[in-house]
């Protein structure tokens, strides 16, 4: 059965500050430890490519462990013909869950290493090939998670959402936030994780454009899926959430 959405935006709130504090805490450790921008980058990505995994395992189970409103937005507009999708309501309360969680993340961050819990970002990321590489990571993003339960194989979320925004760190020009939430989270840490509040809305912005086209791609890889049959009137239902919910990511 679906966990009541108490539980479920608990666990969006938790997790997406976890995911933010990973992130925001890698890089300033490696910012302490190193003054080779390759090695702090390196050190950011592998720590969020295992941070991301445990907590998609974790906290799939429970919310889907979308962590990124996009997700979320994607999810409820391709289920919402379904009984057992998410529901307006559901969306209404997992964003601002997930956001929360990101901010908090970010001061629990800058909290542990003894900086300003909170201290807008000075890292501008204003330049059009950085916000072409948010369409592009976002893209990937959307194409992974619904790709992988259009096929069956959801139960390979952790590792290959993993696997794919560590790559994406390296392979995108933005670094690949890809996630609205996290975005407006490491607006507040001036540290090497940050981004300017001026620079957030357009991220925003591009993050959304990938998600329409990554839901364009699953649709033209795998077609439109099948409205949900109408149960018959002597037929006892158990709805449950997709089964499995679907999980995200950065």
């Amino acid at each position: 059965m679906t966990p009541p959405l108490g539980r479920r935006l608990a666990a969006e709130a938790v997790g997406t500050c976890l995911l933010v504090a990973v992130v925001v805490g890698s890089g300033i450790q490696a910012t302490e430890l190193s003054r080779d921008v390759g090695v702090r980058l390196l050190a950011d990505s592998l720590a969020t490519v295992f941070g991301l995994g445990v907590l998609i395992a974790l906290f799939g189970p429970v919310s889907g462990a979308h962590f990124n409103p996009v997700v979320t937005l994607a999810a409820w507009f391709s289920g919402r013909r379904n009984a057992d999708g998410l529901t307006a309501r559901d969306v209404a309360a997992y964003l601002p869950a997930q956001i929360a969680g990101a901010v908090g993340g970010a001061v629990l961050a800058d909290a542990m290493f003894a900086k300003p819990l909170v201290k807008w970002s000075t890292h501008d990321r204003s330049a059009a090939h950085l916000w072409l590489g948010e369409v592009v990571a976002t893209a990937g993003l959307i194409l992974l998670v619904f790709g992988l339960d259009r096929i069956g194989r959801s139960s390979l979320a952790p590792v290959a959402v993993a696997s794919y925004i560590g790559a994406a760190y390296w392979f995108t020009s933005s670094t690949s936030f890809a996630n609205p939430a996290v975005t407006i989270g490491r607006a507040f840490t001036d540290t090497f994780a940050g981004i300017a509040p001026a620079s957030v809305a357009p991220f925003i912005a591009a993050q959304l454009a990938g998600a329409v086209l990554g839901l364009g791609a699953v649709i033209a890889a795998y077609g439109r899926p099948a409205p949900a049959a109408a149960p018959a009137a002597d037929e006892v239902v158990v709805v449950v959430h997709h089964g499995e919910p679907e999980p995200a990511s950065s």
